[in-house]
């Protein structure tokens, strides 16, 4: 029984198809029923039940599925950590960060760790609704940079900053000639946001500010790339409630209002990570946070 034989068992658990499996693995399909036959044999566990229409797992084949499928996760999860590890004492990392950080904070960042650690290798990613702690605990990331603060026992989370979130209109909107604003005043509005469906930190403040000022947003668009929204803005499609950060993507045809709400930003780590880089991308990002606002 080899490793490649379970992942073949697995893909087609998954997939239930003979044909597609084979596609999806790139191998043809009569080496895929060998490996298959070869396996069966091999445990003498009759995994699946097949005839020239369908498959099906067996009872055993549904109990295999799900504690080898365990396995091979933890599997590579402990082949992604060694792979940090190793990378770690050559310079490599792995950054996730939110898209309003890319116009300022993250640019000086790197800046910085490129003065000091020119040979780093840094790989950058942006999800936009995806588990932070996750990506950490499972060593897809190395580095979070987050809205909300990472409550784990196996991560370190600090925040380096807080900012404030603006409403943001075209340079004509009526808005912009008030002194004061009063939030409700802008029930009517078309807004151009983030889904408030979505489980992001931001998702879940803009539901606050809503909530608080009692009205539902109407949503012509909407969108998680706030460069996208800016433009959106810009071309007097809406209006928008984006964090400070984004001023510094310097669009044309916008305006900033303060509407006094604040939002911060966090670094998260793993505990006793021994990528002995992290170390020092924390303490720059520590040095840029101090300078930013």
């Amino acid at each position: 029984m080899t490793l490649q034989q379970i992942q073949y068992f697995l893909k087609l658990a998954q997939e239930l198809h003979f044909w597609q499996t084979s596609e999806k693995l790139n191998i043809s399909q009569s080496s895929l029923s060998r490996q298959i036959k070869s396996l069966e044999d091999e445990i003498g566990i009759k995994l699946f039940e097949r005839n020239k229409r369908n498959v099906a797992l067996t009872e055993a084949g549904i109990f295999l599925e799900k504690h080898w499928g365990g396995i091979i996760d933890e599997f590579n999860r402990i082949q992604r950590q060694a792979k940090k590890i190793d990378e770690g004492t050559s310079g490599a990392i792995s950054i996730a960060y939110p898209g309003s950080i890319a116009f300022k904070y993250l640019p000086d960042l790197l800046k910085k760790i490129d003065s000091n650690l020119p040979d780093l290798k840094i790989e950058l990613t942006e999800p936009t609704d995806q588990n932070h702690e996750k990506l950490l605990l499972n060593y897809q990331i190395d580095i979070s940079f987050s809205r909300d603060r990472i409550l784990n026992y196996g991560i370190t989370s600090l925040k380096l900053y807080t900012e404030p979130i603006f409403l943001v209109v075209p340079n004509n909107h009526w808005t912009t000639s008030c002194s004061t604003i009063n939030f409700k005043d802008l029930e009517n509005e078309k807004f151009i946001i983030s889904g408030l469906n979505h489980t992001t930190f931001f998702a879940s403040t803009l539901r606050n500010i809503f909530h608080k000022h009692g009205f539902e947003p109407k949503q012509t668009l909407e969108s998680d790339f706030g460069g996208m929204i800016l433009t959106l803005v810009s071309r007097e499609m809406g209006i928008s409630i984006l964090p400070y950060s984004f001023k510094f993507a310097k669009s044309e045809n916008v305006t900033f209002i303060d509407i006094k709400e604040n939002i911060d930003l966090f670094i998260n780590w793993r505990k006793k990570d021994r990528n002995s880089v992290i170390e020092k991308v924390v303490t720059y990002s520590k040095i840029i946070g101090k300078e930013f606002y």
